[in-house]
């Protein structure tokens, strides 16, 4: 099992330039695994530019940096949006072109509430409920059709 040990005093980036890489670094994934453990152990992966966060197959959470720095975004639920908006989470939007038409589009995401990004301590009780809402997530997926 490779430990890791959450950085003591490192900053977190926060916000970025036009002239900067818009990837999520490892460090701040290794990082957000850190302080996400409370929910089990945390596997970071690859994705778009930015990493999803698992535990024990369920994305809980994803790594992105959509144009104002390096952010964890929880898995939520219509029955949590209340919550994360209530400690003043913003959802995850993203804007999609189709036939040269930009609309906003939105994911069951949350960012983490800014003082849960301090301590894994601060950090469980919103872990543990990301990682409640993959399961149920994954409960009520559609089963695939064999042919």
């Amino acid at each position: 099992m490779h430990s890791r040990k959450l950085r003591q005093n490192a900053p977190i980036k926060r916000g970025a330039t036009k002239d900067q890489d818009m990837t999520v670094s490892r460090d701040f994934a290794d990082y957000c695994c850190d302080l996400l453990t409370g929910a089990g152990p945390c596997v970071p992966k690859r994705m778009f530019g930015g990493w999803g966060i698992s535990i024990d197959g369920l994305t809980i959470a994803i790594l992105a940096d959509l144009g104002k720095g390096e952010k964890l975004w929880l898995k939520a639920s219509d029955g949590t949006r209340a919550q994360f908006e209530a400690a003043g989470a913003e959802r995850f939007t993203y804007t999609m072109s189709r036939n040269g038409v930009s609309a906003p589009r939105g994911m069951n995401y949350y960012s983490a509430p800014e003082e849960a990004m301090d301590s894994p301590d601060a950090m469980v009780p919103w872990a543990r409920l990301a990682l409640d809402c993959a399961v149920k997530a994954r409960a009520v997926a559609p089963k695939p059709v064999r042919k």
